[in-house]
């Protein structure tokens, strides 16, 4: 089991792994669903952590449907992190038509060359979510979809997610499943589902707000967590 927190800053990232996150999904406007961060925030992250840095490539939060400005704009912004020692980006795209946005993605792909990249939740926003798990997986490069089973929670879409982490078997995809888990509800959900890795943003910071500082006992506990079920096998 992998645990991803969101890191909106250079302390929220320390934090984090010093507190025992394994990967941080570093965001600017983290209440918007995350857009991409300045590349001085991202060199200083990537500089002062160990442990993989996927970037977010979100240049705004109008909608996941891209014109050709947008591209252009992350495309620079993924050749800038390319240059920043980061371990991945963060992306998605959609067609109107509520499709994965294959050829945008190709290109965006083609750019992040040697980076890891993760489709973030405009997955749940896709009009058929095993139609476009198959077409993500057509894509070597993606290694994870981010996705809270189409529900504003994960913890209302146990079933959800877990036919999701069974589609994904004997592919490269895991599913990351991400927004509005918590700590207390994490053991049932993870027996419930199966999810390979959880993504946690305002539940480990002070009063669940997206806006404070990261608590690093919440982090600690859900790392205990993961070791009480392995010990469960």
């Amino acid at each position: 089991m992998l645990l991803e927190v969101i890191a909106t800053n250079l302390a929220d990232a320390i934090a984090a792994e010093r507190s025992g996150a394994h990967r941080i999904e570093l965001v600017t406007g983290m209440l918007e669903g995350g857009l991409t961060p300045s590349i001085g925030l991202i060199e200083e992250v990537v500089r002062s952590v160990t442990i993989p840095v996927n970037v977010m490539v979100r240049p705004h939060s109008l909608s996941f449907v891209y014109g050709a400005e947008d591209l252009r704009t992350m495309r620079a912004d993924i050749r800038a992190i390319r240059g920043t020692g980061a371990a991945g980006i963060v992306v998605g795209a959609l067609t109107e038509d509520r499709k994965i946005d294959t050829a945008l993605l190709r290109v965006l792909i083609a750019e992040a060359e040697h980076l890891d990249v993760t489709f973030h939740r405009a997955f749940d926003e896709t009009e058929d979510q095993f139609e476009a798990l198959g077409e993500l997986a057509a894509f070597p490069q993606i290694s994870r979809v981010l996705t809270s089973g189409g529900q504003p929670s994960a913890l209302r879409a146990m079933g959800r997610i877990r036919s999701l982490v069974e589609a994904t078997e004997g592919t490269r995809l895991r599913i990351l499943a991400g927004a509005g888990l918590t700590v207390e509800a994490l053991p049932d959900f993870l027996r419930q589902t199966g999810a390979p890795e959880v993504h946690f943003g305002s539940a480990v910071r002070e009063d669940g707000n997206g806006l404070r500082p990261i608590v690093p006992e919440r982090i600690a506990s859900i790392r205990s967590i993961f070791e009480e079920l392995e010990r469960e096998g």
